[in-house]
This record gives C-alpha cells, structure tokens and sequence, in this order.
C-alpha cells in the first residue's frame, strides 16, 4: 500500500510539514499529528491485535477561518490517504428527502478509485507507448500480404518498418494524416428520465447499468499523427489497467487510511431542554451517523466497505452548542477534542508572508504575469493584518477569510489596469492601503456589505 509508507513520519516532521502551510493552532497538529502516527504503529503489529485497535477520532472547536478544514485537508494529501469532506447538516434522518449518512463512505471510496487509477495510468505510460507505437505503424503502412516460401517480401516489410519507426520516435512524421476509430460514449441525455429524488447510490447504479447496456458507438476521424498518439496512448493504458485490482487497493486504501472531515458537526447537535421541531432530526442524523464512526459496513459498487479503521475529524464552531449536547453515544466515539484559538495580529501577519503559498506570494504572482512588480514593505503588511484583525473584531469573526476580502479591495484597481500598466511597479504602502480602504472603515454599515 502506497500511502502506508508515507504514514511512517514522526509527530515532529508532521507539524513541520503542516507549518509550511498552516500558521498556529499547534495543539490541533499535535493531535492530528498523533492520529497518524497512531494508525503507522497499528500496522506494525499481528493481525490479532491490530483490528482490536481503533483510531481515536477528533473534534476541532474553533471559529470559521482559522485552518480547520486545511489542516485535514493537508494532512491527507501529506501521506497520500483518500480523504472527503463533508458537511454534517446536509444529512439527513433515514426517511427523509436527502442525502443518507452512508453516501460519505461511497464518495471516499470513489475518491480512492481515483486516486489509484491515477497511480497505475502514470506507472502504465511506458509499457503502453510500445504498443502505441506498433499501432501507428500499422496505420502508416498499408498491409502487406505475405507469400509462402517468399521471404524477401517479408524482409523489405521489416525494413521499411523500422525506418518508418525512427523517423516516428524523431518525430518526422508528426504531421502525418492517419484515419482512426475513435470510441465514444453514449450521449448522457438518455439519463434524463431518471428521478431526482433517488437514493444516491441507487441512482449512480443504474445509470452505470443502462450506461453499460448501450452499444459503444465508433466514429472515423482523419487526425495527425500527434493528435493520434495521444488517444491510442489513453486507449492503450486502459486495457492495461486491472480495474478489479484497483478497486481492491482502493477498498483497502479507504479501510485502512481513509479520513472523513465531518464539517458543522455543531449544526446536529442539539441542547437537551429544547427537543421540539427539527431538533428531532437532528438527533436522527447523530443516530446515523454513530454505527458508520464506531464501525460498520457499507456497501459500495467497489464492495463491501469496512468503517471500522477510518479517521474522522470533526469540525465545528459550536457558538450556541457545546460538544455535550451530542448523544453520548456520539460523544464517546470522539475522545480527543481541540480548541483551535482565534487568530491575532500577529498570526495574519504570518499568514500573509510565511506559508509556501502566502497570499503577499500568490498576488504578486498573479501580477506578474501581466508584466507588473508589486511589492509589499513590513509597514504595508502590519497594516493589512491590523485591518483585517479590526473587522472581525466589529463584525462577525470569519477568521484569515478576512484578508481575502481586504486584499481584494485593496488590489481591485491594479487588477482592472493590470494590462494596462506593463513594466511598471507598484509599492503598496500603509499610505496607498488607507486611500483605499479608510472610508470604507469609517462607515461601519458599508464595511459590512464590502469588508
């Protein structure tokens, strides 16, 4: 399992990693950090012991923007797990209209599906360009017919072959008009008459059914030999693709290192003197949602699902609810819980210049390639971060989303006139960003709509 080398990182390398991109809130890498070294050690032991052991969920506390999602998301692609987000108040109770708690596995067992077909696509390349290579040449030779006894003919067929195969590997004959059999899909409105209302999973299987049944269509296309290359090289990597094989190593990829981030987990929960109304429902969603994270099966069109090894860490602002308002049951199957802590001054500063992909890094790349220098002093960015630290203050706390707003208004004229403004430089100091932001600070109602 390719995943399960990378999940040999100590705790310490993996804060590290996730610090190139996250700025604070230590105590939920740790945990996280923890998790995953968690689920290396359960590997390392006898098969009897090893399913006994199961992995110790989390619940992250904090206000929106301040690297909830991105620390799950970061970790995932750090050991290469499929990973899914999902949002707890789109479920349903089972027997209402929506989605049913289940379809969270069977989108991370698709996401799996993915990313493993991707793998063996890239490891397939070479083997498949021989073969696509045999089929070009085919195209460019007409047949020849092989007499009996006669192999002179045969002979000269080799040799022109091969000379038609170097000047194909140099490139020579890119240009070369070849007529090819181009598979095509059936057309996706004959779905059209399937019902909205439909289980998901059901749904997806009879449309893969009928999908199936139809006749492949072919079509006859006059393309270059560049332009046929490509697709015989797709052709070619899908046969070889085991697809049975895939769907085994991604079943497996999802029972043993699959993450669920289970986001507005706070929206379920509900208080306990207040049980009346949608509350019902909400408390159905947790009853669903407990046998998937305490560990049962699904059933996929992969196969049969196992929850039992899967990561879950759920996430939550839970202003006007409190972890204690779940069901107990739910509560127990998520022991470590952190609080992640609301972004200062200092922390959007860090925000802003730090991490690889810091916003000062993505705006001045963005226009460069208009041909235009922006640069940003210390004066300029203490600035920033001190604005955008004053808005969550005075309205509602939206975390680092705030700097996208201030640095969108701030930047908005040198974006319009970016194409315009070619060669030159452009400073921005705490003079330029009060020009354009300090009206807007002055009139609380309209910073709210803008700000």
């Amino acid at each position: 399992m390719k995943s399960a080398t990378k999940l040999n990182m100590t705790p310490q390398e993996t804060v590290v990693a996730l610090d190139r991109y996250i700025i604070g809130q230590t105590d939920a890498k740790k945990a996280v950090a923890i998790a995953l070294r968690n689920r290396w050690r359960r590997l390392q032991l006898n098969e009897d012991l090893k399913d006994e052991i199961l992995p110790k969920n989390i619940i992250m506390i904090g206000a929106t923007g301040i690297g909830k999602t991105e620390i799950a998301r970061r970790i995932s692609r750090l050991v290469n797990a499929p990973f899914v987000k999902v949002e707890a108040s789109k479920f349903t109770e089972v027997g209402y209209v929506g989605r049913d708690v289940e379809s969270m596995i069977r989108d991370l067992t698709d996401y799996a599906i993915k990313m493993v077909r991707q793998e063996q696509i890239e490891s397939k390349q070479e083997a498949a360009k021989e073969m696509v290579e045999e089929r070009l040449l085919d195209l460019l030779l007409p047949s020849i017919e092989k007499n009996n006894g006669n192999s002179s003919g045969e002979l000269k067929a080799n040799s022109t072959r091969e000379k038609f195969r170097k000047k194909l590997n140099a490139g020579k004959l890119d240009e070369r008009i070849v007529e090819l059999d181009v598979s095509e899909r059936p057309s996706g409105a004959v779905m059209e008459f399937m019902p909205i209302s439909m289980n998901d999973n059901m749904d997806m299987n009879i449309r893969d059914m009928l999908s199936n049944m139809m006749p492949k269509q072919s079509k006859r296309r006059r393309l270059r030999i560049e332009e046929a290359r490509k697709i015989l090289q797709q052709e070619e990597v899908s046969k070889l693709i085991d697809m049975e094989e895939v769907s085994r190593e991604a079943v497996n990829r999802v029972e043993q290192s699959g993450i669920v981030f289970l986001d507005e987990v706070d929206k379920v929960a509900s208080r306990r003197s207040n049980s009346q109304g949608p509350d019902v429902s909400r408390e159905g969603v947790q009853r669903d949602l407990l046998p998937i994270v305490e560990g049962s099966t699904v059933n996929t069109k992969y196969g049969p699902v196992q929850t039992d090894h899967i990561l879950f860490i759920a996430a939550g602002a839970f202003h006007l609810t409190k972890p204690s308002d779940m069901i107990p049951e739910l509560q127990g199957r998520f022991p470590i819980r952190v609080e992640l802590q609301s972004l200062s001054k200092e922390d959007f500063i860090r925000i802003l210049t730090e991490p690889k992909n810091a916003l000062i890094v993505q705006y001045t790349a963005l226009m460069k390639t208009e041909g235009v220098e922006l640069e940003f002093n210390k004066e300029a960015i203490s600035t920033i971060a001190e604005i955008a630290c004053q808005i969550n203050e005075e309205s509602e706390n939206i975390g680092a989303r705030r700097l996208h707003t201030v640095m969108e208004q701030l930047l908005e004229e040198v974006s319009f006139t970016a194409p315009d403004l070619r060669g030159q430089k452009i400073s921005v100091t705490p003079e330029y960003i009060k020009s354009r932001i300090s009206n807007l600070l002055k009139n609380q109602d309209l910073s709210r709509y803008i700000l």
